[in-house]
């Protein structure tokens, strides 16, 4: 959420083991209470990550999630072996890693192929998660259930402020380096344009203020969404759905979708229950993805190793 990059990762150099942990100084507590369900995705997505730039370099990538029940903040570990197997295609996704920006700018109106949906959903099934294309009137249910979050935010005092806490316009600013450039967070060049009619499931992270420079536009009438989520609804399967979720990231950015991603509807327990169809096996949603074609997104900061990798 928001860009927090809620991780740190430490090599054991006598085991060879790498751990990856969750961060307890980013989390939400508002939006994403203990257990942290949202920041289990986020480290699931970096965990993925890792996977493929070990394919890439040639390496096996063997991951255990979860390995110490006393160590919750100890996600998983992953030891870094060779070769990496033949039937693998993680490699193939590693030139998506440095081009998949999140894109809060309007898509077309040209449909996505049934053939690109599906090997998304393939993608999701490989990490043990699945992803739903909901129908017209879904999607118009999630949009309000979207609308209906906005709405509480507005109201949550609370809420705003640890939304503000992460963007650029906030009183409230994350670490700065010594050359004053943010390393986390979101800033203002990536809120995108204001919508004229609010149509697509686009967080405004301005929350109403005027920010100089920042246009308006129509955004598509009929956004393309889809649902990622588990049967189940536990910390593994967070994990998995993490991965599962910058699986299907990085396979659409290969096939030349952009996206944005939508918690808000999910950050509210009621909410998050109504997302869901009923009629199908998923019976936990974890994120809403937006799908299309439109302008990539820009590339937003990123903390530099030494925050976030420990060589003991």
């Amino acid at each position: 959420m928001h860009n927090a990059q809620p991780w740190r990762f430490r090599y054991l150099r006598e085991s060879g083991v790498l751990q990856l942990r969750g961060d307890p100084d980013r989390t939400m507590p508002r939006t994403d209470p203990a257990p942290h369900r949202a920041l289990h995705l986020g480290c699931g997505a970096a965990l993925f990550n890792l996977r493929v730039a070990a394919a890439h370099a040639g390496r096996e990538a063997l991951t255990t999630l979860l390995p110490d029940p006393a160590d919750p903040w100890l996600l998983a570990e992953v030891s870094v072996t060779g070769p990496v197997r033949d039937d693998s295609d993680l490699a193939a996704l590693h030139p998506a890693i440095h081009r998949r920006h999140t894109s809060r700018f309007p898509f077309s109106d040209e449909e996505v192929p049934d053939a690109i949906l599906d090997g998304l959903r393939g993608a999701a099934l490989l990490e043990g998660a699945r992803l739903y294309v909901p129908d017209a009137w879904h999607v118009r249910s999630v949009l309000d259930l979207v609308h209906d979050a906005e709405g509480r935010e507005a109201a949550d005092a609370a809420a705003r402020a640890e939304t503000a806490r992460w963007t650029a316009t906030g009183t409230g600013t994350r670490t700065r380096d010594g050359d004053g450039a943010r390393r986390e967070g979101i800033p203002a060049y990536a809120f995108g344009p204001r919508q004229h009619d609010v149509t697509a499931p686009v967080r405004d992270f301005a929350d109403r203020r005027l920010l100089p420079g920042r246009g308006s536009a129509t955004f598509e009438k009929e956004p393309c969404l889809a649902l990622i989520g588990t049967v189940h609804d536990r910390p593994a399967d967070w994990l998995r759905a993490g991965q599962a979720l910058e699986r299907v990231l990085l396979q659409a950015t290969l096939d030349g979708l952009v996206t944005s991603l939508t918690s808000q509807a999910l950050e509210w327990p009621d909410l998050r229950w109504a997302v869901r169809d009923p009629g199908s096996s998923m019976g936990h949603v974890h994120m809403v993805i937006r799908l299309g074609y439109g302008p990539t997104g820009p590339a937003t900061p990123r903390r530099p190793v030494p925050d976030v990798l420990d060589i003991v």
